[in-house]
């Protein structure tokens, strides 16, 4: 019997890790369809590599950091109660290998191919794993110590936090160590509009993540003896609640209103275990509005240029979530209780803390000795001059 409950457990994190996987294309397809046309096969090939350069980082280094545990043992080991570490690896991989998928929505347009990667290799091999075996491992005694001192540890089921305000903090460091784009600020205080290229893509990967996100928070039960329908409805209700938000915030531009829900998806995530659904439809409508405001914010009157608006839809959303895990989550909000506001927002600001130190230390150390941005030529011409020859020539092939 508890081979058959451990082979289940099995295929219920190998299929959520699929579902997460699959929202890496939805990554890709949202940076697809905001960017211009002449920087499109760039941000296809950038989220396919910096995933393949996470994995490498978070199965050699990474994962032993948050959890101790190293692959470099035997098959014979490894193959223990029918692999499932393993594929517990694969899940949680595809959680770290989000922050730099965040992260490259916010730099579109100008940052370089090679230190990008070195920086996912960064980012993902000791950053995050820091700060993830904190949170969800009780690494160096800060959670038992917020338990001690408010009554409940750090409350972070699903990563609005650990994942999205991580990557999106990091991402806001990383854009204004680079930069704005070339002609998207004016000498005079004017803005020069740059429109996504195809509003069908953008809708195409906010769709994909939407759909993936169900196995990125119910599966992140881990065992499918801790799933519950909860997690599920709750979710439903905060991307309901963050898509009619963005739609009325917004006076229906259809980048807000795909944005939306993937808004109410980042806040519920912490909390959705706890929340009654009406506060995640609240918690969600709330990071809808947030998203839209800041967004709009940042680009026009604080001259941010972060491309995909990463820091106000997963840094502030995300940091929001995990404050609404303290507040809808208590029983006086029709909450499960077990959550503490104060430990919330204790350990939101500490992962605030860790991301921003460790942003600026690999992305000033990166600028210093290789530099970050494209020259101007690469830059005209496309996000990476190597990317932009190859699609080149294919189209010179086609005419002939």
């Amino acid at each position: 019997m508890d081979q058959v409950k451990t082979s289940a457990d099995v295929l219920f994190i190998l299929l959520g890790a699929i579902m997460v996987l699959a929202m890496h294309a939805g990554f890709a397809f949202l940076e697809l369809g905001t960017v211009r046309k002449k920087n499109q096969v760039n941000a296809l090939v950038k989220i396919l590599v910096d995933f393949s350069m996470s994995t490498l980082a978070y199965f050699f280094i990474g994962y032993g950091i948050a959890y101790g545990t190293s692959f470099l043992v035997g098959a014979d080991q490894l193959i223990a109660k029918s692999g499932y570490e393993l594929v517990k690896f694969f899940f949680l991989l595809t959680f770290a290998a989000a922050i730099p998928a965040i992260v490259s929505g916010g730099i579109a347009e100008r940052a370089r191919f090679n230190p990008q990667l070195a920086a996912t290799f960064f980012i993902v091999g000791f950053a995050y794993p820091f700060f993830e075996g904190i949170a969800w491992n009780d690494k160096l005694g800060i959670q038992p110590w917020i338990e001690a001192a408010f009554g409940a540890k750090f409350h972070d089921f699903a990563g609005s936090v650990v994942v999205h305000a991580f990557g999106g903090w990091i991402g806001l460091v990383a854009v204004i160590l680079l930069g704005a784009r070339r002609g998207r600020y004016n000498k005079d205080g004017g803005i020069s509009a740059h429109p996504p290229s195809s509003i069908p893509f953008l809708a195409l990967g906010a769709w994909i993540l939407t759909v993936g996100w169900f196995g990125f928070n119910v599966m992140s039960a881990q065992t499918i003896d801790k799933v519950s329908g909860l997690v599920a409805v709750n979710s439903l209700m905060a991307m309901v609640g963050g898509t009619i938000a963005a739609l009325v915030a917004g006076r229906n531009d259809p980048g807000f209103v795909h944005n939306g829900p993937l808004a109410g998806l980042v806040a519920v995530c912490a909390g959705s275990d706890v929340m009654h659904p009406a506060g995640a439809l609240a918690t969600g409508a709330v990071a809808g509005a947030l998203f839209v405001y800041l967004f709009t914010l940042t680009q026009n009157r604080w001259k941010i240029d972060d491309v995909l608006g990463v820091w106000p839809l997963h840094g502030l959303c995300g940091a929001w979530g995990g404050i609404a895990a303290g507040i809808f989550g208590a029983h006086a909000l029709g909450g499960l209780g077990g959550v503490s506001l104060a430990a919330q927002v204790i350990g939101t600001g500490l992962g605030i803390v860790i991301a921003v130190s460790a942003a600026a230390l690999i992305y000033g150390t990166l600028r210093a000795a290789v530099g970050l941005r494209l020259d101007p030529e690469e830059e005209y011409n496309g996000a990476d001059l190597t990317l932009h020859r190859i699609t080149a020539t294919a189209e010179r092939e086609t005419l002939w």
